[in-house]
C-alpha cells in the first residue's frame, strides 16, 4: 500500500460538503433537508413548519435551532 503524501490527501480526501446550515443543526436533519433538495433559506419558507418536523432528525432542539436561525434572516415557514 502507498503512503499518503499530506500535500495530495488535503487535496483527495476533503470531503464535498452542503454548506447549508452547517454549524446550526445536526448532521441528520441536514441530511434530511438535502435529501428534499432544500439547499437554502427561500427554499425551506416554501414548507411548513409541520412537514419539516416530519423528516428525520428534526425533534425539538433541531426544529428551536432552525426557527432562530430562520427569524435572525427574516424567513418563515409556509402558512
Amino acid at each position: 500500500m502507498a503512503k499518503c503524501l499530506s500535500s495530495v490527501c488535503a487535496v483527495s480526501h476533503v470531503a464535498h460538503r452542503n454548506d447549508f446550515l452547517y454549524g446550526v443543526i445536526a448532521v441528520p436533519a441536514r441530511r434530511s433537508l438535502e435529501r428534499e433538495k432544500i439547499d437554502s433559506l427561500e427554499k425551506l419558507s416554501d414548507y411548513s413548519e409541520q412537514e419539516i418536523r416530519q423528516l428525520h432528525g428534526f425533534g425539538k432542539n433541531a426544529m428551536e435551532k432552525l426557527k432562530n436561525h430562520m427569524k435572525e434572516h427574516r424567513v418563515s415557514f409556509k402558512n
